[in-house]
């Protein structure tokens, strides 16, 4: 088959890479020239992804295009139109994922309750609301331009901190050269877990997955969001989230020509479920996590979402139990400042020679292979140091876990920095609330 991907950091490289040892065609787009080098010598890259259209439609069926961000869904549209089998999501999957506001409101159409959002494009504006209505509010920005270290959960239930937040904001945002947009979510409390599933343009692909991601830096969940340090998944017991949430979805993404991944992030509690936020998009480093527990390679998985085949076409195997991934980083992640001077070209050293079931769960993300060959060994690349996912599966939590940060635990980079309690708060808390309201 023929792969052809797109986005502005190569964010879906270590698929590529498994692609290409599949012995399948991989050609790859990174828009932004600082991305150039991710996964340098390992992935090629082209200067144009239009000018390789050409070799994608001449492999028929077996050409596939794939998008990496949720920022080119009229693109795909446009594609799809033509002829092209394209994969990543839709315009409508943009507005979902980037338009806060709007995503709530078509979550209010399926019929599930949502908390209080209020959208602003002006800090002053949002700063009165909170004074006249003190609460525990979360800020988030709008648009794909914004990682999610700029959003903030407020802690104080006055709302004081989100209060200085805005003034900050107020007296900085000009220099950012364009006017914001956001939201003012009311917080609420609960058990945070997603529900994700494949969607071929007609319908979703079974099974769907849960997940338990930890997006701050620091292990007890302090520090800045980071967009994602690690992630407990399984491919079991997610048919009731599934059929209250992404389910109902079906028909909006058939009409909009949805093909890609989807997940909806939730709160759960006692009084039901409250989303809070759509991913129309692969998740990052999501998707390799849940590789961990595909039996079956991308090239398959990928060409169902395409051909669209009856009967078995609407499954892929997976195995049982759970999947833990640990995001190994070097500083200054989650920032861009100063990595040159930090952690660029570090080397990536090895404890004691992998195996080949090891390798095969370490997932390789801003890495290059120094002087182009990988025998040659490994190098920290591109713009922020999250270099890779050390993954692990078991039938238990715990065995998974274990798996994990024991393949951690044999890289060697120099400041190397990971969370130490990817599923801790499962296994201490989580997992019995859910099944004491009946959702496991």
């Amino acid at each position: 088959m023929r792969f052809l991907g797109i986005g502005d950091y190569n964010d879906l490289g270590d698929m590529y890479r498994r692609l290409i040892a599949a012995r399948h065609e991989v050609r790859v787009f990174v828009g932004d020239p600082e991305g150039h080098d991710v996964l340098g010598g390992l992935v090629p890259l082209v200067a144009d992804w239009r000018h390789e259209l050409d070799w994608v439609r001449a492999a028929g069926e077996d050409g596939i295009v794939l998008f990496e961000g949720a920022d080119r869904g009229a693109v795909q549209d446009e594609l799809r139109a033509d002829g092209f089998n394209a994969i990543g999501g839709s315009a409508y999957g943009d507005r979902l994922e980037n338009d806060r506001a709007f995503g709530q409101s078509v979550l209010r159409e399926i019929g599930l309750r949502t908390a209080a959002t209020h959208e602003f494009d002006d800090f002053s504006t949002a700063a009165a609301f909170v004074r006249t209505h003190p609460e525990r509010y979360v800020f988030k920005l709008n648009g794909s331009g914004f990682a999610s270290r700029h959003n903030y959960v407020g802690e104080l239930p006055d709302g004081r901190d989100v209060l200085a937040l805005l003034e900050m904001h107020r007296t900085r945002w000009p220099d950012m050269g364009q006017r914001p947009s956001f939201v003012l979510m009311r917080h609420v409390e609960g058990v945070e877990v997603g529900i994700g599933a494949y969607f071929d343009g007609e319908r979703f692909l079974t099974p769907a997955c849960l997940d338990w991601e930890h997006k701050r830096l620091f292990p007890g969940d302090l520090g800045e969001l980071t967009g994602e340090m690690g992630t407990l998944v399984t491919y079991r017991g997610a048919e009731r989230l599934f059929a209250r949430t992404l389910a109902p979805m079906a028909e909006r993404l058939r009409e909009s020509g949805y093909v890609g991944y989807i997940n909806l992030n939730t709160i759960v509690n006692v009084d039901g479920i409250w989303p809070l936020e759509f991913t129309c998009r692969f998740g990052y480093p999501g998707y390799a996590i849940l590789e961990a527990l595909h039996r079956e390679g991308w090239a398959a998985i990928l060409a169902r979402m395409v051909r669209r085949s009856g009967g078995s076409g609407a499954t892929f195997a997976t195995h049982p139990g759970y999947a833990v991934g640990v995001v190994l980083t070097a500083p200054p992640f989650p920032y861009r400042a100063g990595y040159a001077e930090l952690s660029k070209g570090m080397p990536i050293l090895f404890r004691e020679e992998l195996s080949a079931a090891e390798r095969e769960h370490l997932h390789y993300c801003e890495v290059a292979a120094r002087g182009g060959d990988e025998a040659d060994g490994l190098v920290a690349s591109g713009v922020v140091g999250d270099l890779m996912i050390a993954t692990g599966r078991g039938d238990t939590v715990e065995t998974a876990q274990h798996a994990a940060y024991a393949l951690a635990r044999k890289v060697v980079v120099p400041n190397l920095r990971y969370r130490t309690d990817i599923a801790d708060r499962f296994l201490r808390e989580d997992r019995e609330k859910l099944v004491r309201w009946g959702w496991l």
